[in-house]
Order: structure tokens, then sequence, then C-alpha cells
């Protein structure tokens, strides 16, 4: 995969550095910031493919610095917190997280989450192993390309973090088809689904706010209620 280069942003320096150590030891390169302000600058100036976000920092906060990056950025970024209530992860991923881990966290669990994030955004498009060599599946209105990572709704680009590109290129590969939150998060984040409902829910309502004319009637993205989500299959 290469050595990645992780950015690891806590206020708490020993905690920083106690992940630093870690990630070390799994072979990544680690930059450091203290702040939201420090994130920004440090993005500027280097080659960063993941982002550890801590919620509570001075001068900028976390999901106030996350909204920032991804005016322009979809790299992965998974939030660091020590709020465990439904309601604080699903705001975090609403805001644009593809992954969120309490404090105190299981440091393997953490390195798990970490190579999982690094996986999708690394290695886009190996998902499926498609007998055509066409790197586009187009469906109706939507294109997307496994090759270049370009999103197009309508002949307009959008666009999506990792986790929203891997989801919408899943179900593209199955039109019509309906596919449980287990079976998506299972296939996406590549773990065992446990009580992962919000967490799909969030990332599905974020891609419809960004390709649905209007999110509340899709065109595209469905929910088939009781069951699932699918992509509507045009002939």
């Amino acid at each position: 995969m290469g050595r990645a280069t992780i950015l690891v942003v806590d206020d708490d320096k020993e905690i920083a550095n106690a992940i630093e150590k870690l990630l070390n030891l799994e072979g990544y390169e680690v930059v450091k910031a203290y702040n939201g302000i420090e994130v920004l600058d440090i993005l500027v100036m280097n080659n960063i493919q993941l982002i550890l976000l801590d919620v509570m920092m001075p001068k900028l906060d976390g999901l106030s610095t996350m909204m920032k990056i991804r005016l322009n950025k979809n790299i992965p970024i998974i939030i660091l917190s020590a709020k465990s209530e439904n309601s604080d992860k699903i705001l975090g991923l609403s805001m644009g997280a593809d992954d969120y881990v309490t404090k105190p966290f299981d440091p393997q669990e953490l390195v798990a989450r970490v190579k999982s994030q690094l996986r999708r955004y690394m290695q886009l498009g190996d998902m499926e192993k498609r007998g055509s060599k066409s790197s586009q599946i187009i469906v109706g209105g939507l294109s997307i390309d496994t090759q270049t990572k370009e999103f197009i709704v309508d002949g307009e680009f959008i666009k999506l973090t990792p986790t929203e590109f891997k989801i919408m290129e899943f179900l593209m590969s199955h039109p019509g088809r309906v596919f449980s939150a287990e079976q998506i998060y299972e296939r996406v984040w590549k773990e065992p689904a446990y009580s992962v409902e919000n967490t799909v829910m969030v990332h599905i309502r974020r891609i419809r706010e960004k390709i649905e004319i209007n999110p509340k009637e899709p065109k595209y993205l469905k929910v088939v209620w009781g069951i699932g989500y699918k992509i509507e299959r045009y002939s």
C-alpha cells in the first residue's frame, strides 16, 4: 500500500504522542497538530492520506476544522471524541467524517479503522472485479469512474468523500438491487456490522443531499423501507 502519512490532531500532547508511536509501529508516517488552525496550515504544506481529528480543541474545534477541510479535500477523517452518545456520532458523520472513535479507545481497534479507511482511499476501484475493463459505471444520469475517482450527476461533477464514493460504487455496480445497512457496511467498511444503521443512514443522507435535486423525493438513491437502500435501475 505504500507508506501513508497520517495527520494526528489532539490538543493533549500525551495522547497525540501515544497515537504517533502506535502508528509508527504500523509503518505509517505521522504529522501532529494541536489545534484546528495548525491543521489547515499543515494540509497546505503536506501530502496527507488520513486525519485523526479530536473534537474538543482550542482556537478552532474539530467539527469546525472538518467543515473547512471538506470545502476542497476528500481525504478520510476519523473523529476522536470523549463523547459517546449516538447523537454526537451522527453529528460528526453528518458533517463529513468517515468514521468516529470514542475515547478511551482500544489501540488495535483504532489501527484497524485507520487501515480500513486507508484501504478505501488508496485503492478505490478494487472493490469489484468486473468483467469489463472499463473504469466507468453508468446508471441513468449517474457516472462514476473508479480510476479518475470522478463522480458525475446529470453532467455535473460532484465531490464525494472516500466513504461516499465507495457506497455509490457498490450500489451502482448492482442497480435495482436492495442492500441492507449491514450489507453495505460490511462491504464498504470491510468489518463486521454491529448497530450500524445510523452510520449508514447518515452517509446515505449526505450522498442524497449532493446528488438529488430534491433529497426528500430522490430520483436515484432510494430507501426501501424496512429493507435497505438501492440505486434505481435505468434501461
